[in-house]
């Protein structure tokens, strides 16, 4: 009799289990070397357009890299130059200064943009399209229409507030009124950020108005006592994306200046005397020391108001 017929039941059981389990192995081998044959593009992209860049973005810091000469290894230098350049703290003042008058404003209009919008109106969508509609065009085309409208000379806001009486100031002439002007050009296009508070609003739960209105509140304590608060992980949300752009702030101070940041050096942004070290100056080695100093403000600020997030940011179904 062979050794076949001498098998148990139970192990002819355990021997189609393994066969089985083996087919089943190659099987799952097989969809998993497809699926990382699939996604070697998106590899090779992630390796070839964001880590090669940001690891050599590190040692060319430390280096005096300027694509022409011979690149050297210089150590701490760019870094110990960066402190004792007038440019870069002045870049700095600027970029924190803007993020400063920039974000605060940006969420009180946005959020009471989004509270007249979520009106129930007969036109209610019409509205939105309008506020919405400064968001969709091109930076340097806003750039161009407020430049026209905040001419000193002929500029439609000066010729409006001069038939009130009041004599408008030099606006992005003046380094005094450059920022807020350049302020005021940012919270024209603030639609994607509205549509996000919208979206927040329509979010929360009637049945705390409701409730609200059986106990007689009215309209300003509905919205402090409910609106607000329930909305504040949007705000939330808008705020850490509200100071990541502001500080790497760049198309607009970069049009209107041509680069210098001028009137007075007001203008100069930390992103545009970033660029300039890099494809003016030909200093990439400094840049790059710029560009990483950059991104340490920017995780610090963010890690800071993440960790403080938990004193005012309140979600539905919290206690």
């Amino acid at each position: 009799m062979s050794s076949h017929t001498n098998l148990s039941s139970k192990e002819k059981v355990n021997i189609k289990k393994g066969t089985s389990k083996k087919k089943y192995l190659s099987t799952e081998s097989r969809r998993a070397r497809a699926g990382y044959l699939f996604a070697l593009p998106w590899i090779f992209g992630l390796l070839a357009f964001f880590a090669y860049p940001l690891l050599s973005s590190i040692y060319y810091s430390f280096t005096n890299y300027n694509i022409i000469s011979e690149t050297q290894w210089i150590g701490l230098d760019n870094y110990i130059a960066l402190f004792k350049d007038d440019l870069f703290w002045k870049g700095i003042s600027n970029t924190l200064l803007f993020a400063l008058m920039q974000v605060p404003l940006s969420i009180l209009v946005g959020v009471s943009l989004a509270i007249l919008l979520n009106i129930p109106l007969i036109a209610q969508g019409v509205f939105r399209t309008v506020f919405f509609l400064p968001s969709l065009l091109p930076l340097i085309a806003t750039t161009i229409l407020w430049q026209w409208l905040l001419n000193p000379q002929f500029g439609l806001v000066n010729s409006l507030l001069g038939k009130i009486g009041i004599d408008g100031p030099a606006w992005l002439g003046s380094p005094v009124w450059s920022k807020p002007s350049l302020v005021i050009m940012t919270l024209w296009v603030l639609g994607n950020a509205v549509l996000i508070y919208l979206a927040g609003l329509q979010d929360i739960s009637q049945e705390y108005y409701e409730a609200s209105e059986i106990d007689g509140a009215n309209w300003f304590q509905k919205a402090w006592n409910i609106t607000l608060p329930l909305l504040t992980p949007v705000i939330f949300f808008n705020m850490i994306m509200g100071v990541i752009n502001a500080l790497q702030e760049f198309t607009l101070p970069y049009a209107l200046t041509y680069g210098t940041g001028n009137p007075a050096e007001s203008l100069l942004f930390y992103s545009m005397y970033l660029y300039n070290n890099a494809f003016m100056y030909m200093k990439m080695g400094y840049a790059a020391a710029m560009a990483w100093i950059l991104f340490i403000v920017v995780m610090v600020v963010t890690l800071i108001l993440f960790k403080t997030s938990g004193r005012w940011v309140f979600y539905q179904g919290d206690e």
